[in-house]
């Protein structure tokens, strides 16, 4: 693994030569692998369309083990301060960040792998980690592609303070719409939270503090048909699942929690993907591809958590080194 590099070489120096590892993603997987990557000397570049991923629209976190009670953004910002320690003494660490241009394309060429971006930047690696993660599911109904930044909304901690004593809408039924939901209560006047599932699902302590409020409303086995306005959103259609009644529910705003869709399509052509749309790995991260590695949301590890995702980066990047030590012996 590379030894000798100048200090942060430039882009057009990094296009030259063959990496040892490419990241895709800084969310909590990528981070955690550049971070393992760094302190390993392997040779590695991070490319991202932003730092933190879903991590910075999640509200309280209360569960990252030596990190209580504080909010996605900043948790972020604490892996991208650690990850930065090391970009930063480049003499000595062989790690690059490169942000707001996101991967495109990955194609497999001889004994590495072709990585462009969507501004045609390419770079060459021999070993690939996939920690894009995942973007939040749509409904797919009548308004809502019209309304979104006018009233349709998919992150609580982003748009909830413009919604200030406002009444809204929570569609969902699991963690995310729990926490939503437990953030927006302290913001918006009145919340109704819609679920397709006969009761709440996810975590019991989430379900129970939410039950608790007062300015919250729940609709259980209920769906959400439309979405009403005329330059803003002003109402929602629904419709009763058992007893097939449809009704309208003012409101302000809507903020859509149903779950996340993996950031895969560049490489579902390259990879195993499931039904899911998850790329397939194995306990040491291996995708059905040789040499591609994958960790967090974007794979088909079973929870998508933030420690997880922290876990499976650093295994990732573990499963790099153990892949690329016989190539450099």
């Amino acid at each position: 693994m590379s030894t000798n590099k100048a200090p942060h070489p430039s882009l057009e120096e990094l296009q030259a030569r063959v990496l040892d590892c490419i990241i895709v993603g800084a969310g909590p997987a990528g981070m955690s692998a550049a971070v393992y990557a760094a302190r390993r000397k392997v040779d590695t570049l991070v490319i991202t369309d932003n730092i933190g991923g879903q991590t910075n629209w999640s509200a309280d976190i209360e569960n990252y083990l030596g990190y209580e009670f504080m909010s996605g953004y900043e948790l972020s910002q604490k892996f991208y301060q650690h990850l930065k320690k090391f970009d930063e003494q480049n003499d000595v660490y062989d790690l690059e960040v490169l942000q707001n241009d996101p991967v495109a394309k990955i194609e497999k060429i001889d004994n590495a792998f072709r990585v462009t971006t969507k501004q045609n930047r390419v770079f060459t690696s021999r070993t690939v980690i996939l920690a894009c993660g995942a973007r939040p599911r749509m409904l797919n109904i009548p308004g809502e592609e019209k309304f979104i930044g006018r009233g349709v909304t998919f992150c609580a901690t982003c748009d909830g303070p413009l919604y200030r004593n406002k009444t809204i809408a929570v569609i969902g039924g699991g963690n995310s719409a729990m926490e939503a939901v437990m953030y927006l209560a302290k913001l918006a006047k009145f919340i109704h939270l819609i679920t397709i599932n006969e009761d709440l699902q996810g975590e019991k302590a989430l379900i129970d503090e939410v039950k608790k409020l007062d300015n919250v409303k729940v609709y259980y086995s209920t769906e959400t048909l439309a979405v009403i306005g005329a330059d803003k959103v002003e109402k929602i259609r629904v419709k009763d699942k058992n007893s097939g009644n449809e009704y309208e529910i003012e409101v302000e705003g809507i903020f859509e929690e149903i779950g996340y869709t993996p950031n895969s399509d560049f490489v579902k052509d390259l990879v195993e993907v499931n039904a899911k749309g998850e790329v397939v790995i194995d306990e040491y991260n291996r995708t059905s591809v040789p040499g591609i590695f994958a960790a967090g949301d974007v794979s088909s590890v079973p929870y998508k958590q933030i420690v997880v995702a922290a876990g499976e980066g650093a295994k990732a990047l573990l499963s790099v080194y153990n892949y690329l030590l016989p190539k450099n012996e």
